[in-house]
């Protein structure tokens, strides 16, 4: 079906901000996007990054600007400066992600 893959950014104070990479699948209907989300989240859980105390504005901090790589979010990483990727498969149902240290 797809891949999404992107750079996570880390914004000083703020959070950090997805940068997808070229060729990246970025969904459209808002029940791919609501699950891309969950895996994202899940992810970014799994590889020990936590919620940072700046609260998210839900007007301007949607998934959909999220993903398209247009919103700061409220996360932070457990490695402060390691390099890192979002990389997600996007089968059928259910998206599966990990972080990676390349977006290999």
């Amino acid at each position: 079906m797809g891949k999404y893959v992107a750079r996570i950014v880390e914004v000083a104070d703020h959070g950090i901000k997805l940068e997808p990479g070229e060729g990246t699948t970025v969904p459209d209907k808002p029940t791919e996007v609501n699950l891309l989300g969950m895996a994202v989240a899940l992810a970014l859980g799994a590889a020990g990054y936590r919620h940072h105390t700046e609260q998210r504005d839900p007007e301007l901090q949607t998934l959909d600007a999220l993903l398209a790589g247009d919103a700061v979010m409220p996360w932070k990483p457990a490695e402060p400066g390691a390099p890192a990727y979002l990389v997600c498969e996007l089968n059928d149902g259910r998206p599966t992600c990990e972080v990676r240290p390349s977006a290999q």
